[in-house]
Protein backbone atom coordinates (compact mmCIF):
# COMPACT_ATOMS: atom_id res chain seq x y z
CA UNK A 1 0.00 0.00 0.00
CA UNK A 2 1.05 3.35 -0.79
CA UNK A 3 1.81 5.65 2.57
CA UNK A 4 -1.17 7.85 3.78
CA UNK A 5 -0.72 10.72 5.02
CA UNK A 6 -1.56 11.23 8.52
CA UNK A 7 -3.98 14.00 7.73
CA UNK A 8 -5.75 11.76 5.11
CA UNK A 9 -6.14 9.15 7.90
CA UNK A 10 -8.10 12.09 10.18
CA UNK A 11 -10.10 13.18 7.34
CA UNK A 12 -11.04 9.69 6.37
CA UNK A 13 -11.89 9.23 10.10
CA UNK A 14 -13.98 12.61 10.31
CA UNK A 15 -15.46 11.26 7.00
CA UNK A 16 -16.39 8.00 8.31
CA UNK A 17 -18.17 9.76 11.43
CA UNK A 18 -20.36 11.79 9.19
CA UNK A 19 -21.27 8.98 6.87
CA UNK A 20 -22.23 6.64 9.54
CA UNK A 21 -24.64 9.74 11.08
CA UNK A 22 -26.47 10.29 7.94
CA UNK A 23 -27.26 6.77 7.87
CA UNK A 24 -28.69 6.62 10.91
CA UNK A 25 -30.53 9.54 9.71
CA UNK A 26 -31.75 7.24 6.78
CA UNK A 27 -29.67 9.13 4.37
CA UNK A 28 -28.49 7.14 0.86
CA UNK A 29 -26.80 9.78 -1.35
CA UNK A 30 -24.10 12.31 -0.62
CA UNK A 31 -22.37 15.07 -2.66
CA UNK A 32 -18.91 16.20 -2.65
CA UNK A 33 -19.80 19.69 -1.46
CA UNK A 34 -22.38 18.30 1.72
CA UNK A 35 -19.56 15.94 2.90
CA UNK A 36 -17.20 18.62 2.75
CA UNK A 37 -18.94 21.03 4.14
CA UNK A 38 -20.19 18.66 7.23
CA UNK A 39 -16.54 17.59 7.71
CA UNK A 40 -14.79 21.38 7.89
CA UNK A 41 -13.08 20.58 4.28
CA UNK A 42 -13.65 21.50 0.31
CA UNK A 43 -15.46 19.51 -2.39
CA UNK A 44 -11.75 19.36 -4.40
CA UNK A 45 -10.34 17.90 -1.31
CA UNK A 46 -12.72 15.04 -0.54
CA UNK A 47 -12.52 13.91 -3.98
CA UNK A 48 -9.04 13.69 -4.40
CA UNK A 49 -9.52 11.99 -0.44
CA UNK A 50 -11.58 9.56 -1.76
CA UNK A 51 -10.10 8.76 -4.93
CA UNK A 52 -7.27 7.03 -2.58
CA UNK A 53 -10.02 4.15 -1.97
CA UNK A 54 -11.11 3.88 -5.33
CA UNK A 55 -14.33 6.49 -5.15
CA UNK A 56 -15.73 8.70 -7.59
CA UNK A 57 -19.30 10.04 -7.44
CA UNK A 58 -21.40 10.33 -10.14
CA UNK A 59 -22.81 13.92 -11.17
CA UNK A 60 -26.68 12.54 -10.60
CA UNK A 61 -26.35 11.11 -6.94
CA UNK A 62 -23.24 11.73 -5.79
CA UNK A 63 -21.65 9.04 -3.10
CA UNK A 64 -23.63 6.03 -1.77
CA UNK A 65 -23.15 6.45 1.67
CA UNK A 66 -23.48 3.08 2.73
CA UNK A 67 -20.78 1.17 0.31
CA UNK A 68 -18.52 4.89 0.89
CA UNK A 69 -18.51 4.31 4.57
CA UNK A 70 -17.60 0.47 4.07
CA UNK A 71 -14.88 1.66 1.42
CA UNK A 72 -13.28 3.24 4.21
CA UNK A 73 -13.51 1.22 6.88
CA UNK A 74 -11.91 -1.50 4.74
CA UNK A 75 -9.18 1.05 4.58
CA UNK A 76 -8.97 2.49 8.40
CA UNK A 77 -9.92 -1.42 10.14
CA UNK A 78 -7.72 -4.11 10.86
CA UNK A 79 -10.00 -7.04 9.43
CA UNK A 80 -8.86 -9.30 12.69
CA UNK A 81 -9.51 -6.35 14.81
CA UNK A 82 -7.37 -4.15 17.40
CA UNK A 83 -6.86 -4.04 21.13
CA UNK A 84 -6.14 -1.37 23.27
CA UNK A 85 -4.55 -0.72 26.74
CA UNK A 86 -5.59 2.22 28.48
CA UNK A 87 -3.20 3.43 31.39
CA UNK A 88 -5.09 6.18 34.04
CA UNK A 89 -8.42 5.52 34.79
CA UNK A 90 -9.18 8.89 36.03
CA UNK A 91 -11.92 11.25 34.78
CA UNK A 92 -10.27 11.67 31.17
CA UNK A 93 -9.65 7.79 31.17
CA UNK A 94 -13.20 6.92 32.28
CA UNK A 95 -14.43 9.13 29.64
CA UNK A 96 -12.69 7.62 26.68
CA UNK A 97 -13.33 3.85 28.21
CA UNK A 98 -17.17 4.74 28.05
CA UNK A 99 -17.12 6.24 24.89
CA UNK A 100 -15.65 3.33 23.22
CA UNK A 101 -17.94 0.53 24.85
CA UNK A 102 -19.70 -1.24 22.24
CA UNK A 103 -18.67 1.92 19.68
CA UNK A 104 -16.13 0.32 17.54
CA UNK A 105 -16.22 -3.34 16.76
CA UNK A 106 -13.12 -3.34 15.17
CA UNK A 107 -11.55 -1.18 17.87
CA UNK A 108 -11.43 -2.35 21.47
CA UNK A 109 -9.67 -1.54 24.53
CA UNK A 110 -9.00 -4.35 25.95
CA UNK A 111 -7.49 -3.38 29.11
CA UNK A 112 -7.16 -0.84 31.64
CA UNK A 113 -4.37 0.12 34.14
CA UNK A 114 -3.88 2.09 37.11
CA UNK A 115 -2.39 2.41 40.59
CA UNK A 116 -4.98 2.77 42.66
CA UNK A 117 -6.67 0.02 44.67
CA UNK A 118 -9.93 1.00 44.31
CA UNK A 119 -9.76 0.36 40.56
CA UNK A 120 -7.97 -2.40 40.61
CA UNK A 121 -9.01 -5.72 39.45
CA UNK A 122 -12.42 -4.13 38.87
CA UNK A 123 -14.76 -4.49 35.49
CA UNK A 124 -15.26 -0.59 34.54
CA UNK A 125 -17.18 0.31 31.54
CA UNK A 126 -17.21 -3.72 30.76
CA UNK A 127 -12.95 -3.31 30.72
CA UNK A 128 -10.94 -5.57 33.04
CA UNK A 129 -8.68 -3.25 35.40
CA UNK A 130 -5.25 -3.95 36.69
CA UNK A 131 -2.55 -2.58 38.38
CA UNK A 132 0.40 -1.22 36.07
CA UNK A 133 3.10 -3.31 37.46
CA UNK A 134 0.76 -5.79 35.26
CA UNK A 135 1.26 -4.11 31.91
CA UNK A 136 4.01 -6.34 30.56
CA UNK A 137 1.81 -9.36 31.25
CA UNK A 138 -1.38 -8.21 30.06
CA UNK A 139 -0.07 -6.46 27.12
CA UNK A 140 1.49 -9.77 26.08
CA UNK A 141 -1.24 -12.27 26.89
CA UNK A 142 -3.72 -9.68 25.31
CA UNK A 143 -1.96 -9.18 21.58
CA UNK A 144 -2.46 -5.77 22.54
CA UNK A 145 -1.42 -3.44 19.48
CA UNK A 146 -2.12 0.51 20.54
CA UNK A 147 -1.83 2.06 23.81
CA UNK A 148 -3.23 5.25 25.36
CA UNK A 149 -2.02 7.21 28.06
CA UNK A 150 -4.66 9.39 30.74
CA UNK A 151 -1.70 9.81 33.37
CA UNK A 152 -0.47 12.32 34.98
CA UNK A 153 3.08 13.98 33.67
CA UNK A 154 5.44 12.31 36.34
CA UNK A 155 4.76 8.55 35.14
CA UNK A 156 3.91 9.27 31.53
CA UNK A 157 7.09 7.90 30.05
CA UNK A 158 7.96 5.02 32.28
CA UNK A 159 4.28 4.03 30.58
CA UNK A 160 5.34 4.82 26.87
CA UNK A 161 8.78 2.63 27.18
CA UNK A 162 6.50 -0.48 29.01
CA UNK A 163 4.47 -0.17 25.92
CA UNK A 164 7.52 -0.01 23.37
CA UNK A 165 9.12 -2.96 24.91
CA UNK A 166 6.13 -4.99 24.54
CA UNK A 167 5.87 -4.00 20.84
CA UNK A 168 3.28 -1.77 20.85
CA UNK A 169 3.82 0.54 17.67
CA UNK A 170 1.17 3.20 18.25
CA UNK A 171 0.32 5.50 21.23
CA UNK A 172 -2.04 8.04 22.04
CA UNK A 173 -0.52 9.93 24.85
CA UNK A 174 -3.12 12.55 26.72
CA UNK A 175 -0.64 13.38 29.79
CA UNK A 176 0.34 17.10 29.48
CA UNK A 177 3.69 16.28 29.00
CA UNK A 178 6.68 15.44 25.77
CA UNK A 179 7.34 11.74 25.18
CA UNK A 180 9.92 10.00 23.41
CA UNK A 181 9.20 7.08 21.68
CA UNK A 182 12.06 5.47 18.84
CA UNK A 183 11.52 5.37 15.34
CA UNK A 184 9.25 2.69 13.70
CA UNK A 185 6.63 3.95 17.03
CA UNK A 186 3.86 6.21 15.86
CA UNK A 187 3.50 8.87 18.66
CA UNK A 188 -0.20 11.66 19.30
CA UNK A 189 -0.08 13.64 21.41
CA UNK A 190 -3.13 15.51 22.27
CA UNK A 191 -2.83 18.44 24.65
CA UNK A 192 -6.09 19.67 26.15
CA UNK A 193 -4.08 22.75 28.19
CA UNK A 194 -2.94 24.26 24.47
CA UNK A 195 -6.14 23.79 22.79
CA UNK A 196 -7.99 25.75 25.49
CA UNK A 197 -5.56 28.21 25.52
CA UNK A 198 -5.05 28.56 21.77
CA UNK A 199 -8.96 29.21 21.66
CA UNK A 200 -8.71 31.54 24.66
CA UNK A 201 -6.34 34.10 22.50
CA UNK A 202 -8.86 33.68 19.35
CA UNK A 203 -11.54 34.45 21.91
CA UNK A 204 -9.82 37.93 22.87
CA UNK A 205 -8.46 39.05 19.77
CA UNK A 206 -11.67 38.45 17.88
CA UNK A 207 -13.60 40.96 20.34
Amino acid sequence: MIPIPEKTIERMSRYRRVLNNLLEEGRKHIYSHELASLSSGTPAQVRRDLMIIGHSGSPRNGYEIKLLRNDINELMDDPEGQKIALTGIGYLGRAIMNYFMGRRPKLTIAAAFDIDPEKINRVISGCRCYHTDQLEEIIRKENITIGIITTPAAGAQKIVDTYVKTGIKAIVNWAPTILHVPEGVFLETRDITMSIEKAAFFAKTNK
